[in-house]
């Protein structure tokens, strides 16, 4: 299996070669556009505002996106106003039925910023430390010095369970769960090859699918419960939900760069680093409520907006369960892009600006990465910084 996903990444890399340009082309072709009739400002912008963020969008959208047979969900959005949306392709390739506002995708990683703000709730609310060890949690856990924080911002030393199980005998006729993941870890530690806690950052779902279990221990409910009541009811993310093993038939299924399906294999039961599924419409909200200042107290987003990881130079960093660009000039931008099977995901957010840049495709097209050109028609960034999955 990763060796076929290793041939189609590089297939896919090598054919989005052909469509490589600069964002200035984005605004160049803008400046040939016009915006639709009955298409208008947004009530917090002008129309000159409103047709320059629309323009811009198409733009991208026409130059990146369209000639690499996207098939997925655009929605551009500055001061929380949408300014430019676009639905593309199909739900299933099969019965060629089309995408709308309403189809949840797959958020691949992007989820990890809802089992991180989840944390972040409990720590708020008093019922955790993110300081504490986690073995004060999870019954067994035996590695000393990983606290609740080196999980959150990819700091625990821990392998990847994605990789690791399968390389050390797991049997992929039988589906992983969390609890797999944590009794992998303490029944095999002799085996495994782990890191300093808090030495470095090193990206890895296993901590977000022992988050997961923090959140359920904590919490006294499932995690699909936990975000129900805390984040989605409230926020009326009404089309968001945990993906769970009964749902295998009816969720939007994602399909590789030939539009061949792919399959469920033994790593989908697991939640926490993914198994969300939303819109585009519902992560505005998300968006909306995260910056409103109602849903958290400002030292808790701070937290989490904060850099903890060093060691090597650049803008790039990591929050708590954010990903992140730190400019010199204190300006950031806070993001998480997510892959999974056939599925691409962007949700980035240009605080200072506030604009929000959401992408989500479930056909693999790595141009979906590209949403980073669109930066700079919001603001001093810089359009060729480095995606990441």
């Amino acid at each position: 299996m990763m060796k076929n996903l290793l041939i189609s990444s590089l297939i896919i890399l090598l054919l989005v070669g052909c469509f490589a340009t600069s964002d200035k082309r984005i605004v160049e072709n803008a400046k040939k556009s016009t915006v639709p009739e009955g298409v208008g400002a947004a009530s917090t912008l002008s129309k000159a505002e409103f047709d320059k963020y629309y323009k811009v969008s198409q733009s991208f959208y026409d130059l990146y996106l369209k000639p690499s047979g996207f098939n997925g969900a655009m929605l551009v959005a500055k001061h929380g106003q949408v300014v430019f949306e676009k639905y593309s392709g199909f739900k299933t390739f099969e019965n060629k039925d089309s995408l709308d506002m309403n189809t949840p995708f797959h958020l691949a990683s992007v989820s990890k910023t809802f089992t991180g703000m989840a944390v972040c709730k409990l720590w708020e609310d008093g019922k955790l430390n993110i300081d504490d060890e986690v073995s004060k949690y999870l019954d067994g856990f035996n590695y000393p010095g990983v606290t609740i924080k080196t999980l959150l911002n990819h700091r625990s030393g821990l392998p990847n369970y994605v990789h690791v199980m399968e390389e050390k005998g797991w049997d992929g006729q039988h589906g992983v769960t969390n609890q797999d993941v944590l009794n992998f870890l303490i029944q095999n530690k002799s085996r495994l090859s782990v890191g300093r806690p808090d030495r470095s950052f090193t990206y890895c779902n296993t901590n977000y699918a022992l988050l997961a279990l923090i959140i359920e221990k904590v919490s006294g409910v499932r995690y699909n419960e936990f975000l129900k009541k805390t984040f989605f009811e409230p926020i009326g993310m009404t089309n968001t939900f945990v993906f769970s093993p009964e749902m295998q038939e009816t969720v939007l299924p994602s399909y590789d760069w030939r539009n061949h399906k792919e399959p469920f294999t033994y790593l989908d039961i697991v939640y926490g680093d993914k198994n969300i599924y939303s819109t585009a419409r519902d992560l505005l909200k998300w968006d909306i409520a995260l910056s409103s200042g109602n849903l958290f107290k400002p030292e808790t987003l701070a937290a989490a907006y904060s850099g903890y990881s060093f060691e090597k130079k650049g803008v790039k960093n990591y929050g708590l369960g954010w990903r992140l660009y730190l400019y010199p000039d204190n300006r950031k931008i806070i993001y998480h892009n997510g892959w999974w099977h056939g599925n691409n995901t962007v949700f980035t957010r240009l605080v200072d600006d506030s604009a929000t840049v959401i992408i989500l495709g479930n056909k693999y097209n790595r141009r979906i990465y590209d949403a980073k050109k669109l930066f700079t028609a919001f603001g001093n960034y810089d359009g060729n910084i480095a995606a990441d999955e």
